[in-house]
């Protein structure tokens, strides 16, 4: 949920401010952009110097650095964020921020941020308690602002009660799980096939193609960033998934992807089957090897099971299905006569007549053609790029 999130960490004058060391690596970890603002009190308790070295970013204390002449804008701090942590999030500082005063860099920032602003309260009992404290958290609830509540245990002063800052784990997974709740593809269950089948002639040879699968799996890791319950069904590939969430599912022929396929779909919001599919298979296969001799071989071939169509013949109302075609001629009339025969919201051309696209590159070029005969072309993208055009298809097809 917080890879490639750009992050502005505030840290406050609190005893806990040690946690903002854990937290900020385990932001890092996750795959975030961690920029880092402290208030001045807060570098009594931990140095600028270990923040900086953990989130590999300079870490910002004043408006002004007199050393470098940097001027330390606010305004794109907070524009620059996806979201705002506060943590520790002193008595002082909640104060200032539910009262909308602007005496340091940290407070300034949060008036300019556009983003979600979650804080994570530290400080004593009787100052938690206290009624100035909660109506100041109250005011900032009310704002916009989210509350990641503080922890019952032993406090700095020898008390026990509320008041401990939440641990960094437990800061990560509240903010995951916030994130996760606005997705637009929460809940949602998605099918999406990938790579080639191979189709055996004996235990030794089959019949393949060159696909690589990576345009499948790029749909499958899109369609999880956007919350989806991905299962990704794939022949035979080298390629590695970087969202454990993701079900993986390897299959090696035609028929072993079609009853994976048969299986998942019924239950599948959206299904991408953009697996390039062996259209025939040898009619029997050998059990051992085939000696090569002076004659000829003739394989006698027989045809698959079209995967496409048959969920084509199932899909339900409501349900999303999405199919590829890769054509070498007449690429918009095959591939609409193939949107059509198979019951498709929208197909995803591409042609092996453009240079840099299709099988095993990195880069694709697709146009996007709906059930309407509504056409969108793309120019060449990475297959990352081209996933996040068709999943935004997708999503336009949802709302």
């Amino acid at each position: 949920m917080l890879k490639n999130k750009n992050i502005l960490l505030g840290v406050c004058g609190s005893i806990a401010s040690y946690k903002s060391a854990s937290l900020t690596r385990l932001l890092v970890k996750a795959g975030a952009n961690v920029k880092i603002i402290m208030t001045s009190e807060a570098t009594n308790f931990i140095t600028p110097l270990t923040l900086s070295t953990l989130s590999k970013n300079p870490v910002l204390v004043n408006y002004y650095d007199p050393e470098s002449g940097v001027w330390n804008n606010h305004v794109e701090l907070g524009l620059w964020a996806d979201l705002t942590i506060i943590a520790p999030a002193s008595a002082n500082t909640l104060a200032k921020l539910a009262n909308g005063l602007c005496d340091n860099l940290l407070s300034a920032a949060y008036l300019s941020a556009k983003c979600p602003v979650y804080f994570a309260p530290a400080m004593d009992l009787d100052m938690w308690k206290h009624p100035a404290t909660q109506k100041n958290i109250d005011t900032l609830i009310s704002n916009g602002n989210i509350l990641i509540k503080p922890a019952y245990g032993e406090l700095a002063s020898g008390l026990i009660g509320e008041g401990r800052m939440a641990e960094p784990e437990e800061i990560i997974e509240f903010v995951s799980e916030e994130i996760k709740k606005k997705l637009p593809l929460r809940g949602k269950l998605a099918l999406v096939t990938a790579g080639p089948t191979y189709e055996a002639i004996d235990p030794v040879r089959f019949i393949g193609n060159h696909s690589s699968g990576k345009m499948g799996f790029a749909i499958a890791e899109e369609l999880s960033a956007l919350g989806a319950d991905v299962t990704l069904i794939t022949g035979p590939t080298s390629l590695k998934l970087s969202d454990p969430k993701i079900h993986r599912i390897d299959i090696t022929s035609a028929h072993e992807m079609l009853k994976a396929s048969e299986k998942a779909f019924p239950k599948s919001a959206v299904a991408i089957l953009s697996a390039a599919v062996a259209d025939y298979r040898p009619a029997e296969v050998s059990d051992v090897k085939i000696k090569k001799d002076d004659s000829d071989l003739s394989l006698n071939l027989v045809k698959t099971v079209d995967i496409l169509a048959t969920l084509g013949k199932e899909k339900k109302a409501g349900q999303i299905l999405v199919g590829f075609a890769l054509e070498t001629n007449n690429e918009e009339e095959n591939a609409i006569a193939k949107l059509r025969k198979k019951n498709l919201d929208f197909i995803v051309l591409n042609s092996l007549r453009d240079e840099g696209a299709g099988f095993k590159n990195d880069q694709n070029k697709v146009t996007i053609i709906d059930n309407k005969l509504s056409k969108e072309s793309f120019p060449l993208k990475s297959k990352k790029e081209v996933a996040i055009d068709i999943c935004k298809k997708v999503l336009d097809l949802l709302s």
